[in-house]
């Protein structure tokens, strides 16, 4: 029985895509050659490779290329490696977290010297040494290992490869510098520096003053801003848990997100889509401001340390405002000074002299 549908034909030979005749599934089909016609003077009659059972239409089409690198006679010629990210970026990767997508793709650019080499003819060593030169630091490097994985993952399902190398890449030790806080002095800095006029100054403050992720910040819309209940929602990064929970915004702030609402992109975002940018602003303001050049991370465990030790908040309380599954991240989050440690066990007799 002849199949039945109507083929989307790509230009220049790169092969077309239908539906298969399950009508459930797509198919991939490339022309990979040619062979005479036994007819005097016809025309010589196209080799067609196919493969069906994808989900998506978009599966289908980009795997085409590794269609065509089986040859004639199927001969079974590994793709290269980009064929295999241009499958990944274009479907699977879509279903993780954008802040993931911005870091495999920054990862898949750090792999420049093996992207075009074909799959088969990489050796661990190969792909160490790639990782080592590319990447420096700790996640980078477990970033360039991930993508690699997810590549050698469909090859090897395809056949193409006998082992999911990556697994072999050894990455430099985890070394986690503990984040330092803005202090007190520092804080009223910013604010001074914001009531002279420098809007930039809210990037900072409004980070200490939530909780929020510099993520989180670099996505945030006017529309995620609902200034009657005193929240944000809509641009919550990671976990669950802070996807679910809007960000409260304390009264102090209130004046702060009017002025940035005021002043806002057409887009609708409060700054624009330029994460160089956006930490170039940032880290300006900490200069002006005379403060430490500390990351903007240090926004986040500075609300936790003043929530924890100097507001005395309760662990339940600050874990719902920093919107964690659990309290136990004030272990990391909160940083107690030698004063703090002082004033507790001073605190410790002055109840016993009460209790006289």
């Amino acid at each position: 029985m002849s199949e039945k549908h109507t083929n989307k034909i790509r230009g220049n030979g790169q092969g077309c895509a239908y539906k298969s005749p399950n009508g459930k599934t797509w198919t991939a089909q490339a022309v990979v050659g040619y062979r005479k016609n036994s007819k005097p003077g016809g025309q010589d009659i196209p080799i067609k490779r196919k493969k069906s059972g994808f989900a998506k239409k978009s599966e289908a089409l980009a795997y085409i290329p590794i269609l065509k690198a089986g040859g004639i006679e199927k001969s079974k010629v590994a793709p290269r490696l980009s064929d295999y990210w241009k499958i990944y970026s274009e479907n699977s990767m879509l279903k993780i977290g954008k802040s993931k997508q911005v870091a495999y793709k920054a990862a898949w650019c750090k792999l420049k010297p093996i992207q075009d080499a074909r799959i088969d003819t990489l050796t661990v060593d190969v792909l160490q040494n790639t990782v080592n030169t590319v990447a420096k630091t700790y996640y980078t490097q477990k970033d360039c290992r991930t993508v690699l994985k997810k590549l050698y993952e469909k090859a090897h399902a395809d056949g193409f490869v006998h082992a999911i190398l990556p697994d072999y890449i050894e990455i430099m030790p985890l070394e986690e510098t503990e984040q330092i806080p803005f202090n007190k002095e520092e804080q009223e800095a910013l604010w001074k520096l914001y009531e002279n006029g420098n809007i930039d100054a809210a990037i900072p403050l409004l980070m200490i003053y939530t909780g929020m992720m510099p993520g989180e910040a670099q996505l945030l819309k006017v529309e995620h801003i609902d200034l009657e209940k005193k929240t944000m929602y809509g641009m919550n990064l990671k976990t669950k848990v802070r996807k679910k929970t809007p960000v409260v915004i304390a009264d102090c702030l209130l004046p702060v997100v009017e002025d940035l609402i005021a002043k806002a992109q057409k887009s609708g975002y409060i700054w624009p889509r330029n994460e160089t940018r956006w930490y170039e602003r940032y880290y300006a303001v900490l200069q002006a401001a005379g403060c430490r050049k500390l990351p903007p991370y240090s926004c986040r465990h500075t609300t936790a340390t003043a929530l924890a030790i100097d507001a005395k908040i309760a662990p339940q309380i600050a874990k719902r405002v920093m919107r964690w599954s659990t309290a136990k991240m004030l272990d990391r989050y909160a940083h107690p000074e030698m004063g703090d440690a002082l004033d507790a066990v001073n605190k410790l007799k002055e109840k016993k002299d009460e209790t006289k």
